[in-house]
């Protein structure tokens, strides 16, 4: 296996640290390069981090790597793409907007942003549940004339989501969906993120713009593709997303109505025929399972649950079919926001797609 060069874009930020944290020691992905603002351009990646009073910011787990701290950050608008095999880009959506086309033009680009989620010919991939969909990534270079590609992942929010609705809509058919979500405040980021005075000993009932991206996403991620395009599933997604005073991880109870009636026993099974082939392909960052399963019943918690297999595991508890009408499934589930919502889940994407021949 050769060794994939890689730059890192907002490497200065939470999720940029994310990103460098899962790529220490990755035995695939070399991180030749990191790019961040004109205002940490030219130092070095350890002193960029730095706040006025000296403290280094490196909020990631584990350590910041000596091999990370010493390389000099570049300025994104001068990044060279054609010297590095895969960008992983972790910027605001306007941003992203201005680079991820330039860098595209000669490399794949794999993204955390939001700047081209909605766009036809751009799938929205998470791995182990939709990888058909990479199909459409050779059709949107070919459109566009771009030697590589843009291929954000979904919203955090949206991923668990995903994750626990895909057996589902497969095996029962999907009538409608309703989620309740309570989220951690690093999903607001550090800059301008939530106030702690706002956030300690409150829940916040509104976080701008999330319950559409939820929404539609998860309609996308679900869909079919055609030539061209996907054609997002049918079924409604109604959304109330929320703010909590939990560090890291996402919350959700999500009430499903299937297209027919179902035992908890069909329910179950469901979860493992649907994500049991991904383990084959024995990917560098693989979880042992995509989806755990819980049969506590005080079970998901976040504090327990989010770093389940490195924080790459959406967990499942609470999952009972409705007394009375067993078309409704409901379940809590647990995600790992900045992990599998975020830089590691791209990883594990860019890592499927190198399997699958799409990334070469």
């Amino acid at each position: 296996m050769k060794k994939y060069k890689v730059a890192v874009v907002g490497a200065t930020g939470l999720a940029g640290q994310q990103f460098l944290a899962a790529l220490d020691n990755h035995p695939w992905f070399d991180v030749t390069g990191l790019a961040a603002s004109p205002r940490s351009a030219g130092k070095a990646y350890v002193d960029a981090i730095k706040n006025d009073g000296g403290m280094v910011q490196w909020f990631a787990d584990g350590p910041l790597s000596p091999k990370f701290a010493s390389i000099i950050v570049q300025d994104a608008k001068k990044l060279n793409a054609k010297d590095y095999d895969v960008i992983f880009t972790a910027t605001e959506s306007d941003a992203a907007k201005e680079l991820e086309p330039v860098y595209a033009k000669d490399t794949p680009v794999i993204s955390t942003a939001s700047a081209f989620r909605y766009e036809d010919d751009v799938p929205l991939l998470l791995p182990g549940l939709n990888s058909d969909h990479a199909k459409l990534l050779k059709h949107q270079s070919e459109k566009r004339g771009w030697k590589g590609f843009v291929a954000p992942n979904p919203n955090c929010t949206t991923v668990g989501l995903a994750y626990a609705l895909a057996p589902l809509y497969r095996n029962f058919g999907i009538e409608r969906v309703d989620m309740v979500s309570m989220q951690a405040v690093s999903g607001a980021g550090r800059s301008p993120g939530v106030c702690s005075m706002d956030i300690l000993d409150n829940i916040v009932p509104f976080i701008p713009k999330e319950e559409g991206k939820v929404e539609t996403e998860t309609q996308k991620i679900l869909g079919a593709i055609v030539p061209g395009k996907i054609n997002t599933a049918s079924f409604p997604v109604s959304s109330t997303c929320t703010r909590v005073p939990v560090l890291e991880g996402h919350t959700e109870a999500v009430h499903v109505c299937l297209s027919r009636e179902v035992t908890l026993r069909e329910v179950t099974d469901s979860y493992e025929k649907t994500y049991s082939a991904f383990k084959s392909k024995e990917l560098p960052t693989s979880p042992e399972s995509l989806v755990v399963l819980h049969d506590d019943p005080y079970r998901p918690q976040v504090r327990l649950d989010r770093n389940v297999n490195n924080g790459l595991s959406t967990v499942i508890g609470r999952l009972r079919v409705e007394a009375g009408d067993a078309r409704r499934v409901k379940l809590v589930l647990v995600s790992h926001n900045t992990k599998l919502g975020a830089a590691a889940g791209c990883i594990l994407t860019a890592e499927e797609l190198i399997h699958d021949g799409i990334l070469s």
